[in-house]
């Protein structure tokens, strides 16, 4: 009976340590059955093969020393002659692995500490193992938990099955949590580290808004409402962009609710964070002038190549706009993704008023002209001497106070300009030793030549070494900051797509690379009958 009783408390250990820790019995009986074959090596010999069995179902613990079957005996431990082992099995053959059954033995006090150890290590590692796995998959979700403690600043949460840490700055300003406390909170990271997996929680992750709003709007919880951006100034002001995939739907009504009581549970839970609901617009200026609501815009101008854009706004409104310390455009920004230049309708006059000037100026040196002819092809349009060079004659002719006569002679006037210019740009391009090659690749100029000379690009090798940023520029968002690195060819409006045309021409010319698939395809329509041949440089 004595036997009987500890096969049976072997059993309820191992389901009792199962059902606490939350892993596979399996797991918890693998475990013990390390822990004593671990503790029958100290006694048999570290260097013995034993292995140990736990009946599931009984609790029969059965010891077996595994010898591989050999020729020739060279280990003891490990091996067992043929001869020998057809004793135990007549069927045994060189290769095979004979298990020999070994008596049970009572413990001593330092293997049963040592194979205490091991259990404890094995369970500690399913846990972590389990709880690795079942919030790994939970990465994006709101969690629910308890304030355990509080270190330097973090919060330690009881999540129930696994122990998560909300940082100092996920959390937000002026917000405090005691021990036993609930909280609610962003699960954005799950990590593998040597003490346990690391289950990172955020209060202040803007998605952990619009999760918030998720569970409180039905709408967005069935997916007819999407939330499509979320911008936020933690504790202070967010902007949520949502949109509606049922046009009986107003998106925005929908996330307000009744008298406001869909977004006031939001925002209590943010600590008052004032939040400005959105309606997303496929329209980029359309967008923006939603995100910078409640201030009114007056005009937009887009650059779509570097995402910038210039917003007018009346006078009285630029503080508006702008927000307490720069908040309002910032947050816009941060939705909408552009970088976001506000003006006031005076600067803009300002500026177009100078812009007028310049133009006219430059119109006067260039064509030889009075100011008042510089003042009409500056206010027809006018923004260079090219544009009046290249336009149909006609409609410079069209212009009050232009006849044909006057028009020809502008536009010829124009033309001999840019060709002493392209003269001069050639010598000073000669000068800097730049080749001639280099004016074979589509969309370069004689300008842009220059450009390459004072920057050391002097050859086609030295233009397909080249990097898109060289030539492009690039930005560098540090923060709410974003940094303009200007690059070689700035000042030309190339957009970043043609300077990577640029480059790759140059790497096909200089035989670095084969010409692009669809390059061999349309010279095969052209009926050729043979793909595009590489150019030697």
């Amino acid at each position: 009976m004595a036997v009987s009783a500890n096969r049976l408390e072997l059993l309820q250990i191992a389901d009792a340590v199962a059902r606490e820790k939350v892993i596979d019995r399996t797991i918890v009986l693998a475990a013990m059955e390390d822990a004593i074959a671990k503790a029958a090596r100290s006694r048999y010999g570290a260097e013995t093969d034993i292995h140990a069995e736990i009946n599931p179902r009984t609790g029969e613990l059965r010891l077996a020393r595994h010898l591989q079957v050999v020729e020739d005996v060279e280990d003891m431990a490990t091996q067992i002659s043929l001869d020998d082992a057809r004793r135990h099995n007549p069927a045994a053959q060189v290769g095979d692995v004979i298990a020999d059954t070994l008596p049970p033995f009572d413990f001593g006090r330092i293997a049963a500490q040592s194979a205490k150890q091991v259990i404890v290590q094995k369970v500690r590692e399913a846990e972590r193992d389990r709880q690795y796995e079942e919030y790994k998959d939970r990465i994006g979700e709101i969690v629910n938990g308890t304030v355990k403690r509080a270190e330097y600043g973090n919060v330690i949460v009881d999540l129930g099955r696994g122990e998560a840490i909300v940082r100092r700055d996920e959390l937000i300003p002026r917000e405090t949590f005691r021990p036993g406390d609930r909280i609610r909170a962003y699960l954005y990271d799950v990590r593998r580290e040597t003490r346990g997996p690391q289950i990172f929680l955020s209060r202040t992750h803007p998605q952990f808004m619009a999760k918030l709003f998720a569970q409180e709007v039905p709408e967005i919880y069935d997916g007819i409402v999407e939330v499509r951006a979320v911008a936020r100034d933690p504790g202070s002001r967010a902007k949520i962009a949502v949109i509606s995939r049922d046009s009986s739907i107003d998106p925005v009504g929908a996330c307000v609710g009744m008298r406001g009581s869909r977004v006031q549970a939001v925002v209590q839970e943010l600590q008052g964070e004032k939040i400005d609901i959105i309606p997303w617009s496929q329209d980029a200026a359309t967008f923006i002038v939603n995100a910078l609501q409640p201030a009114e815009v007056v005009k937009v101008v887009l650059d779509e190549d570097s995402e910038r854009i210039e917003v007018v706004v009346p006078d009285e409104q630029l503080s508006l706009a702008i927000g307490r310390r720069g908040q309002n455009v910032r947050l816009a920004s941060q939705l909408t993704g552009w970088d976001i230049d506000i003006l006031t309708e005076a600067e803009e006059s300002e500026r177009r008023q100078k812009e007028f000037v310049e133009r006219t100026k430059l119109f006067m040196e260039a064509l030889d002209v009075d100011e008042v002819v510089g003042q009409l092809l500056a206010s027809e349009g006018f923004s260079s001497v090219e544009e009046i060079a290249y336009v149909e004659l006609p409609e410079l002719s069209t212009i009050e106070g232009f006849d044909e006569e006057t028009a020809q002679e502008i536009q010829t006037r124009a033309e001999e300009y840019l060709a002493r210019l392209e003269a001069e740009l050639d010598a000073r391009r000669r000068e800097l030793g730049v080749a001639d090659e280099l004016r074979e690749i589509d969309g370069v100029t004689t300008a842009m030549l220059v450009a390459f000379g004072e920057n050391g690009i002097k050859s086609i090798e030295d233009l397909a070494g080249c990097a898109t940023d060289e030539l492009a520029g690039w930005t560098e968002r540090n923060g709410s900051e974003t940094t303009r690195h200007k690059g070689i060819l700035d000042d030309f409006e190339v957009s970043r797509q043609q300077a990577e045309d640029m480059i790759m021409a140059a790497r096909v010319k200089a035989g670095w690379i084969e010409p692009p698939a669809e390059d061999e395809a349309e010279g095969e329509a052209d009926g050729s009958g043979s793909p595009v041949q590489e150019q030697e440089g």
